[in-house]
């Protein structure tokens, strides 16, 4: 009789593993996709407070200063509001929001947006800056801006500019969850705490790392220009979530809906945004 309970006991335990390691298994299910009419989308932001995306366009050269560029809305549905809401920008990537003020990292400096009155009202040179590419802005409104070919990450309070780190190889997507930043280079995810002190995240992703995203604590979506995505697990363990290199997709800077669960993937040259339900 014992011997059955034992069997019976290990194999509700291997069931119950199996089970937990399944539900742990993740993946994006595609609902829908823009018409190509975006012009070179690096840059996805959510907005909940408008209830629509943010796109940034480079519109022409990745570091040329040609006034091409612009920022456009698409609607949460896929549409398309206004390809250029804002325009006169250069090269456009990165985008961070604080209160009413909308931040575009622009190459070598970042443009400063007001929602409501939809245009340009401030350009804050970053000085000795070549490839200005994420922005992520802190709860008290302090920016973070990479530079990916200087391998260095800006600070941006009340318009001074400092520089926040240095070496990061790559250095590209940049996320403030309290007093930490997360950073993304060269297929390494970083965490800089208050006091500067980096810490190795997770490793080994497909060298272009370009967007991150929080899913929760700990855990974060990671998307990577050449076409893949990858869900980052507490333990630093990597899941590949999407592969589009084959088809020649890119995956730029993402941006999520944490309530609904939607990522949202710039697809660079095919000139799109793909919404994905993270499962």
């Amino acid at each position: 009789m014992n011997k059955v309970f034992l069997a019976g006991t290990f194999l509700l335990c291997l069931l119950f593993l199996q089970n937990n390691s399944l539900r742990a298994q993740h993946q994006l299910v595609k609902k829908w996709q823009t018409d190509s009419v975006l012009k070179v989308p690096e840059s996805v932001l959510y907005s909940a407070e408008d209830k629509l995306l943010y796109t940034s366009n480079i519109d022409g050269s990745p570091d040329g200063k040609d006034g091409k560029g612009s920022v456009g809305k698409v609607g949460l549905d896929g549409s398309i509001i206004k390809v250029d809401w804002v325009s006169g920008l250069n090269s456009p990537k990165g985008l961070g929001r604080y209160m009413n003020k909308l931040y575009v990292a622009d190459l070598d400096e970042v443009a400063v947006i007001d929602i409501k009155a939809a245009k340009i009202i401030q350009h804050i040179p970053v000085p000795g800056a070549v490839f200005l590419n994420d922005v992520s802005v802190d709860a008290k409104g302090v920016v973070y801006v990479s530079d990916t070919r200087t391998a260095k990450v800006h600070r941006i309070q009340d318009g001074n500019v400092s520089t926040y780190l240095e070496n990061i190889k790559g250095a590209n997507g940049v996320l403030c969850i309290g007093t930490d930043l997360y950073v993304l280079g060269n297929g390494t995810l970083w965490k800089a705490t208050a006091d500067k002190k980096l810490t190795e995240i997770a490793d080994g992703m497909e060298a272009s790392t370009d967007g991150i995203e929080r899913v929760k604590e700990g855990e974060f979506i990671v998307s990577c220009w050449a076409g893949v995505v990858y869900y980052i697990k507490a333990d630093g363990s990597k899941q590949q979530l999407l592969d589009t290199r084959g088809a020649k997709f890119n995956s730029a800077d993402i941006g999520y809906d944490a309530v609904h669960r939607i990522v949202y993937v710039p697809t660079f040259l095919r000139n799109s945004i793909v919404a994905y339900e993270l499962k």
